[in-house]
């Protein structure tokens, strides 16, 4: 079974706003066996509406449109839709209880404009928008169903849940679509896939592999459909399985999970705590290590070390390990971590130093160069990498690989896929 998903308005296609609409949507569809084949965005005109809708039915069997149900001029699509299938608003009453009541519960008097959102095209179902004045609307014609909701997000989600998915399920025979992610870090997605490229040439020929990078991650998702749900998830797991003995460091996670979350989950299991000194990350690592609830179980807090005088005043760095080395050197981040032990007296301290960029690098230290240094009071690992040039790229990704070596130098158990 397949699906388009057109977004219908110019705040989208002149980058006003950024389409979150279609990335729910297909997601949702998704996980009741409807394959999306394709996102379109259209401007608030008649004929571009039109000919998306034209173009869509080429492809798909469910055609799903958000935006323009709004009661302003520039909110066409309901007549559009209306002229497109020959027919005519009428009036719907219990559409205009709900859109009196719920205005006057906000303190809204009706007006003439907000009575026009009880106006529907005449042959199609109404889909209810308890949350909102504009309802959503079904059609089918031609052995196609088209279905239009508003752009309003929270009034899609809506209507997406409470009346589109338990339609579809009621009305359509689907297969299982089955997905797992891979979550790795530490090996870029070149060199990933030259390490683990016999498993990928031996996997079954129903999966599909897919490399997804973004800074600092590169995410592996593993594809199927079918009949037999149980089946299909035992042999993406049998094949996560494998692949964990093949590159068992880099892989932190599975699916939505995120590294901060697991970093927390390991500390919080082991009973440990740890704290952070930033410098060229300047907060992010606690950030989001403390975006986590229940996060005051397992971190005590950060300098944030932005300046050299913060390093020696603070962490107590000696003044000549920065003359003789630099404040992005492993000397340093080794001592920050040091005066960090002390000063918050955790289980495990993370330090960073680094030119983030764009301007500070030399020839010998370029943008980009990071050192990382994870300690305990027993042990002290550090290493130094190059993030290359882009400062929130560099940001980023110095605090996943910083976490990362929490993980695999200290905290890493045997992950279930």
């Amino acid at each position: 079974m397949n699906a388009e998903i057109i977004t219908i308005g110019d705040e989208i296609l002149i980058g006003q706003i950024i389409d979150s609409n279609s990335a729910f949507i297909a997601k949702e569809l998704n996980n009741i066996g409807v394959s999306i084949v394709q996102i379109t965005s259209t401007s608030d005109t008649e004929q571009a509406i039109i000919n998306s809708i034209k173009s869509a039915e080429t492809r798909a069997e469910i055609i799903i449109m958000t935006g323009g149900l709004g009661p302003t001029k520039d909110d066409i699509t309901k007549h559009t839709i209306a002229k497109y299938f020959d027919t005519e608003l009428v009036f719907n009453q219990d559409v205009y209880n709900h859109v009196k009541e719920l205005l006057s519960s906000r303190g809204i008097s009706m007006n003439e404009l907000n009575s026009k959102q009880a106006y529907l095209p005449k042959n199609c179902k109404v889909l209810f928008n308890k949350v909102g004045t504009a309802s959503g609307m079904l059609f089918n014609q031609n052995g196609k169903t088209y279905i239009s909701m508003p752009g309003v997000p929270f009034e899609m989600k809506y209507i997406i849940k409470e009346g589109v998915v338990p339609y579809i399920k009621n009305n359509f025979v689907t297969e299982e679509i089955i997905h797992k992610t891979i979550l790795t870090q530490g090996i870029p997605e070149s060199h990933l896939a030259k390490t683990i490229e016999n498993w990928e040439n031996n996997l079954p020929k129903e999966l599909k592999l897919a490399y997804l990078p973004q800074p600092g991650i590169v995410r592996l998702r593993l594809s199927t459909k079918g009949k037999d749900r149980a089946k299909l998830i035992s042999i993406i797991d049998n094949e996560a399985v494998k692949l964990n003995k093949i590159i068992p460091d880099a892989i932190f996670g599975y699916n939505e999970e995120k590294i901060e979350e697991v970093i927390y989950a390991l500390l919080k299991k082991q009973n440990k705590t740890l704290s952070t000194a930033e410098s060229c990350t300047g907060g992010y690592i606690s950030s989001l290590i403390t975006s986590i609830p229940g996060s005051s179980a397992i971190f005590k807090g950060s300098v944030v070390a932005y300046s050299n005088e913060i390093k020696t005043k603070i962490l107590n760095v000696s003044d000549k390990t920065i003359e003789a080395y630099g404040a992005v050197s492993k000397g340093v981040v080794e001592e920050m971590s040091k005066g960090l032990l002390k000063l918050f007296n955790t289980d495990f301290v993370i330090s960073v130093s680094g030119i983030a960029g764009p301007d500070g690098g030399t020839p010998e230290k370029p943008v980009g160069t990071t050192w990382i240094c994870v300690a305990t009071k027993d042990k002290t690992i550090s290493e130094k990498h190059l993030l290359g040039e882009d400062r929130e790229r560099n940001i980023r990704r110095a605090t996943l690989v910083a976490l990362n070596m929490l993980r695999t130098n200290f905290l890493k158990k045997s992950l279930t896929p």
